[in-house]
């Protein structure tokens, strides 16, 4: 017993030490996720300049101003995935719901089941929305119980790890889109990849389920102890519920503003379009028809239109900071694809696979490129015109080489900070803390997932 005891205690005494040299490593030295933007568009022109076969600094200038602004319709349809799934969330419906949810929560590990328990599904029916629910109900739970915050919020974030493996991967939409810009398959194939051959299928599901049942299971043993923690200011953030608003005056323009008919109705003539939409094409979610389910969907819960266009500008105002980083993470794909780095990458991996360790070999380049390309649309764009060519002359599986790219986003995303930067504005701390408990996470997806990719390929 006394044996067990002291293994415990030695247990716990290194979960603290690994918590706090990851905590004061991320704080001393990871910059704003906007100056590592700036510097991996060097280090990528350097990359460039030194291996590329197009490498010159003329073709590095017209490549980066190329692709900084052709990434802007993505740009667009990615911020509109963020905010209608962030007016979903913020709607008073759906924050009533999660008030009434977290009040059972009083320990660490029930924080994480709950988080696991609302984030997931969100997350795997929108990316956007995922982000919101764990920012919120993190923001809810810290005023529930006393937790570290940091850790809380890594924890929702660690949750919204599936965002490619769900209904708006941006990748597995794009190849099930017919007509897509980035529908890559059907360029080279005339084919599509529908949503059961990459979502649905075993090598998909396989590797998503073990990384959510292992980080669900072991998250709760990195919460720092009271003499580690920093908690939720609990006066810096005022609930919707408790905000005192003005009355409004009638007039013309306030009984349209604040008419809950105009968005019914307006929902309903949205729902019609997409309803014939599916009647003509067939049943099936790709970015628009996801863009817009979620905008009808969060018009009915926020009922009026001023409440829904003052959701919007709040999603706006905490996801700024998001938008300004796409046009540089643009330019570092247009230096990567059309100086041939990307090609550099991909094909390096290319010629050391086989038709069973392609989709594997596809994960790993996947990681090395995610860092430079955090978007995962923009990330296809780069490795997609190489990775697929290679299945075709392989006879590998292009479904399994498409998921291995997308899962390995989920994994690099534990690292990279683009995409943490709307869950920490909306939660209101700072991206250093929660990216120390993430990297955590980061490892441990990177272990389950190499090991699924390669026997799953």
């Amino acid at each position: 017993m006394q044996k067990k005891v002291d293994d415990n205690i030695g247990q716990n005494a290194i979960q603290r030490a690994l918590v706090k040299w990851c905590v004061i490593f991320f704080d001393r030295y990871m910059p704003d996720p906007f100056v590592i933007a700036l510097l991996l568009t060097f280090v990528t022109a350097a990359l460039a300049m030194g291996l590329a076969p197009h490498g010159t600094p003329a073709d590095i200038l017209n490549a980066w101003y190329s692709g900084a602004f052709k990434i802007v319709a993505f740009a667009f349809q990615m911020m509109l995935i963020l905010v209608t799934g962030h007016a979903v969330a913020s709607s008073r419906p759906v924050r009533r719901a999660l008030s009434h949810l977290v009040t059972w929560v009083t320990t660490p590990r029930q924080a994480v089941m709950l988080m696991y328990a609302l984030v997931v599904p969100a997350t795997w029916l929108n990316w956007g929305l995922g982000l919101v629910v764990g920012a919120f109900v993190a923001r809810e739970i810290a005023r529930q119980i006393k937790v570290d915050y940091g850790w809380l919020v890594a924890c929702g974030y660690t949750a919204w790890w599936l965002c490619n493996s769900g209904l708006s991967s941006s990748i597995a939409l794009s190849q099930a889109t017919h007509g897509n810009p980035m529908n890559i398959v059907e360029q080279l194939t005339g084919q599509i990849v529908p949503l059961k051959d990459s979502l649905f299928s075993g090598f998909t599901v396989i590797p998503t389920v073990l990384t959510v049942l292992c980080s669900a299971l072991i998250f709760p043993y990195f919460c720092p102890p009271a003499s580690q923690s920093v908690y939720l200011d609990t006066d810096a953030f005022i609930i919707d519920a408790e905000k005192t608003s003005s009355p409004v005056t009638w007039s013309p323009r306030t009984a349209v503003e604040y008419s809950s008919v105009l968005s019914f109705a307006i929902a309903f003539f949205a729902f019609g379009a997409l309803g014939l939409h599916w009647h003509e094409h067939g049943f099936g979610f790709d970015i628009d028809s996801l863009i817009l389910s979620f905008l009808i969907v969060g018009l009915l819960l926020q009922k009026r239109p001023v409440s829904y266009v003052n959701a919007v500008k709040e999603a706006i105002a905490q996801t700024g900071p998001i938008l300004l980083q796409f046009p540089f993470y643009g330019g570092i794909m247009g230096i990567m694809t059309a100086t041939g780095l990307a090609g550099i990458i991909s094909v390096f991996f290319v010629h050391i696979a086989s038709a069973q360790t392609l989709p594997f070999w596809s994960f790993i380049s996947s990681l090395i490129i995610t860092f430079l390309v955090p978007s995962a649309g923009g990330h296809w764009a780069v490795q997609g015109p190489f990775v697929v060519p290679a299945a075709l002359s392989l006879h590998a599986s292009i479904p399994h080489v498409i998921m291995g790219v997308a899962i390995a986003e989920n994994v690099a995303n534990m690292l990279q900070p683009f995409w943490a930067v709307p869950i920490v504005a909306i939660a209101g701390i700072g991206i250093q803390r929660v990216m120390a408990f993430t990297s955590i996470t980061f490892i441990i997806s990177l272990l389950v997932c190499s090991i699924s990719v390669l026997l799953l390929g």
